[in-house]
Formats: structure tokens, sequence, C-alpha cells
């Protein structure tokens, strides 16, 4: 028998305060609505930005709230019943991962602080953003692909996001960059493979996109994660070539 995907409401997750359920125990597996716009109606405009934050998967503060109509009951005695327009403060999928972001960091109990940025990016910052970064940006990158996995799974729709820190990935980016074109040259003066530190998948795809077009060298990856690694060979030609401009 198929195993349901949603886990069974046990006791514990049911008399947890809904303040303190994660993202899945909240909204599940279940498509999330992917309306810009909608219209509820609630007792109070903070209780209309919980309905909808609901609806989208997002925190209530990042729901902009317009009132439409507001209806009152029975002279006043029952209270009144609010329509309210509400639409989200910037992109759906951006806000949902800042939101899945913040949970698993609160989890590693990391004082940092998160931003948006308009190329679908979060940048962490504050005391503690060299544990979230980690080495060589290791746990950066670990914890963008389980951000991307958890939103795509809980949203059903195909929506990725990018984790830096005040720059670090460019830096980071230009750093492996000057390694690479290092080891081309060398590899090309001694003729003979050079081998690079052990990466992660990102800094190896880097150093493969740096050295595809440039002559003489080619690279492959070789041994198994975490000591998996880039190897920058001297193409057959490559020697004979140097040599013949020498003579020239």
């Amino acid at each position: 028998m198929r195993r349901p995907r949603n886990p069974p409401c046990t006791r514990r997750n049911r008399d947890r305060p809904k303040n303190q359920r994660t993202f899945r125990e909240r909204w599940g597996d279940y498509p999330l609505s992917e309306k810009e716009v909608i219209v509820v109606e609630a007792s109070s405009l903070e209780e209309a930005k919980m309905i909808a934050a609901q609806e989208w998967g997002i925190s209530s503060s990042d729901v902009i709230v317009n009132l439409l109509e507001e209806e009152k009951k029975l002279f006043g005695i029952l209270g009144k019943r609010l329509k309210v327009e509400a639409r989200p403060a910037c992109s759906l999928g951006l806000l949902r991962a800042r939101k899945i972001l913040s949970e698993l960091l609160e989890k590693m109990d990391l004082n940092v602080s998160l931003s948006l940025k308009d190329d679908h990016t979060i940048n962490i910052s504050g005391d503690d953003v060299g544990i979230a970064i980690g080495r060589y940006g290791e746990t950066l990158m670990a914890l963008e692909r389980l951000v991307n996995l958890m939103l795509n799974r809980s949203a059903g729709v195909n929506f990725r996001v990018r984790l830096d820190s005040n720059g670090y990935r460019d830096r980071r980016e230009e750093s492996i960059r000057r390694i690479a074109a290092s080891a081309a040259k060398k590899a090309i003066d001694k003729n003979k493979p050079v081998g690079l530190q052990p990466m992660s998948n990102w800094e190896r795809r880097i150093v493969h996109m740096t050295l595809q077009s440039m002559d003489g060298v080619e690279t492959r990856s070789v041994g198994q994660e975490p000591r998996r690694r880039v190897l920058v060979c001297p193409k057959p030609t490559a020697k004979v070539r140097k040599e013949g401009a020498r003579r020239d």
C-alpha cells in the first residue's frame, strides 16, 4: 500500500502552537495559490493578512491589504465583516523561499537577517553569517539546494532562488577563476596535469566553464565527494604548439 505523502496529524503536531509549526506542517505538499491578488473576508485587517499568508505560504508581514468593503452586523452587536483585497509584497516564490530559509536558520540557532533582491537572490547578513556560509561556501550552497527543493515541492512550481552574503559568491567566483587560469598555465608550461583542491559542485562548474574555451587544456572531475576535485590537463598538442611558437 502506497504511503501517503503528508505525515499523519499526530498529537505532538496537533498540540504544537501554529506559529511554531514548520513550513511543511502548515501547508503540506499540496500546491499553494499562485494568484497575485486575492479577496478575503475577515473580522480585521490583521486576520485578512493571516488568511492570505496561509493561502500563499508566506509570512503575514509580507502581505499588503486594501479594504474594499466593511459590513456591520446587527447594529454592531455581532461585530463587523471586512472584504479585503490582498497582494504579496513581491514575488511569491521569493517570499516563500525566505520563509523556508528563515525557519532553517532558526533551527540552526543563527543570529542572521535576510533581505531580498530583484534577481531572485536572498542576502544573508549578521553576526553568525560565517557559519551560514561555511568552508568555501559549502553550507551556503547546501542551504540553497535545500531551500529550492522544499520550495518546489510545496508550491508545485519551478522557481529557483540564489543565496548570497554581501557579495561573497562574486568574490569567491573571481578567486576560483584566477586559480583555474593559473592552473591552466602551469599545466601547459610543465606539460602535465595539475590537480586543484577539493571543491563543491558549484566551484567545480566555475572551473570547467572558465577553461572550456581556453586553447591547450581540458578539465575533468575526479574523486568522490567530499574530496572530489578538478584535474586540469594539457591537450596532446599544447606542448607542441608552445615549442613551435618559441622556435618562431
